[in-house]
């Protein structure tokens, strides 16, 4: 009988390794550079996470799906260690002596500017999400990994995933000044009612109609 990829990477099969790489390998790039906002941290976690998983094959179920929900819960772990890292690393950066000046090339970079200034903006508002939000985010809105999935993959009740979500998406609007939804399905106010008449009203007005006609 053929074994399953799980069984695969459970017994510690390195091509087994290499076809789950080819698999997810961008989907978990992906969920790192949203976590961290960071081009060259996102490739490290990139690393880092399939050695960690090489690490903690032995603890994978043998039957079950996709191993990816797994592959980014490990991510997001590695991503917060790195995040750690180069924290520290600034710190210890910003009590050097400040360098000394160099040419200003904006007018080479104009093109990059909005972009940038979208993703730094992006990349504040993330900060100001909690960290069970962040990662709530990241797997279920922009990974596409369904709730129960990301309840395993965060060791945490789907409910829990839920509610992390929600408020994820309701801080980022406001951090983000985007408008939120509307009451109904247009986001708008309801119709305006025509007033009622009476039996009495239509009699008036057609007694009204009448005698502007003479």
């Amino acid at each position: 009988m053929e074994m399953s990829l799980r069984a695969c990477v459970r017994a510690g099969d390195p091509e087994a390794f290499g076809v789950l790489y080819d698999e997810c390998a961008r989907s978990v790039y992906n969920h790192a550079f949203r976590l961290t906002g960071n081009w060259s941290a996102a490739e490290e976690v990139v690393s880092l996470t399939f050695l960690e998983a090489w690490r903690l094959r032995v603890k994978v179920e043998p039957d079950g799906g996709s191993l990816r929900p797994w592959l980014l819960g490990i991510a997001g772990n590695v991503a917060r260690n790195v995040s750690r890292a180069a924290s520290r690393h600034q710190m210890a950066v910003a009590r050097l002596p400040p360098p000394p000046a160099v040419p200003d090339f904006a007018d080479e970079l104009s093109g990059r500017i909005d972009d940038q200034a979208r993703l730094r903006e992006l990349s504040q508002a993330l900060a100001g999400l909690r960290r069970g939000e962040r990662e709530a985010l990241a797997l279920c809105a922009w990974s596409g990994v369904d709730y129960a999935d990301a309840a395993r993959a965060l060791g945490v009740p789907v409910g829990t995933v839920r509610s992390r979500l929600s408020r994820a998406r309701k801080k980022l609007r406001t951090l983000l000044g985007e408008p939120g939804p509307g009451p109904g399905p247009g986001g708008g106010r309801e119709p305006a009612q025509r007033p009622r008449t009476g039996k009495g009203d239509r009699e008036n007005a057609a007694r009204s109609t009448q005698m502007r006609n003479r």
